[in-house]
């Protein structure tokens, strides 16, 4: 409707400004419409349209007016600041690994006669070893008894002279061996259990006159028992060493 009106009264301010430049003609009394067309210029291209006719006020009321479009509320954007990007986390050093401590790869202990390794075997049983400990049976030269002779001398007849010797000197108990030993054509003159024995008749045939004769031990070949002892921290280790120190005829020795 606004620009209905406005185009209005453009149109009327170009016809008043055109009549006061004469360009419509002085409307005097003596001229007729004819006469004015005539002094107008390009006449051929002037046409006459019908009048629109002015909207009644109440027509005007009733039109609906054109919304006002307000211009758009300018909106204010808030951005988010850019995260910042975290230095990089210097790594940690790894932790050092505990120092372990040092392990006895192996010990076996002792020749135990079976007795003494039952009594053994009852002084270990607190230090709860399981595995780490075990048992074994070892056979031990061991010295049996203990002989008083006189070396051979090389030949049976050579000891059967040396035999006679012994007779005339007064001593009757005597033997001379046969067998296939180093001691082969020896004469023996006793056997002992006790090394004392052996020592006691060697100092009453000297006295008789008796020369050479000496003692040996006699071994044979003993079934003991030994323990072995795997990776034991040093302080097992130190119990284990004052359980044997509590058996002066054992001893421990390293092993693989």
């Amino acid at each position: 409707m606004l620009k209905f009106i406005f185009w209005t009264l453009l149109a009327i301010n170009a016809v008043l400004f055109a009549y006061g430049q004469g360009m419509l003609g002085n409307f005097r009394e003596n001229e007729r419409e004819p006469g004015r067309m005539r002094n107008q210029l390009a006449t051929e291209n002037i046409k006459l349209v019908a009048a629109r006719p002015l909207p009644s006020p109440e027509t005007e009321a009733a039109a609906e007016p054109e919304p006002v479009v307000a211009p758009p509320t300018p909106v204010l954007v808030m951005t988010k600041p850019a995260a910042a990007v975290p230095a990089p986390a210097e790594p940690k050093p790894e932790p050092k690994p505990e120092p372990k401590p040092d392990l006895v790869a192996c010990t076996l202990v002792g020749n135990f006669a079976p007795p003494e390794a039952r009594r053994f075997e009852a002084m270990l049983s607190p230090l709860a070893l399981g595995q780490r400990q075990t048992r074994e049976n070892v056979a031990v030269p061991e010295v049996t008894s203990h002989i008083v002779f006189i070396p051979s001398p090389g030949s049976k007849e050579a000891a059967d002279r040396k035999a006679a010797e012994l007779k005339e000197l007064g001593v009757t108990s005597y033997f001379i061996m046969n067998d296939n030993s180093p001691m082969k054509y020896a004469i023996s003159l006793g056997v002992f259990k006790s090394e004392t024995s052996a020592q006691t008749l060697l100092a009453t045939l000297t006295r008789q006159g008796v020369v050479g004769a000496k003692v040996a031990g006699r071994t044979s070949q003993a079934t003991k028992m030994a323990y072995r002892f795997r990776a034991l921290e040093p302080a097992a280790k130190a119990k284990v060493d004052a359980i044997v120190a509590r058996f002066p005829d054992q001893e421990s020795r390293s092993c693989k």
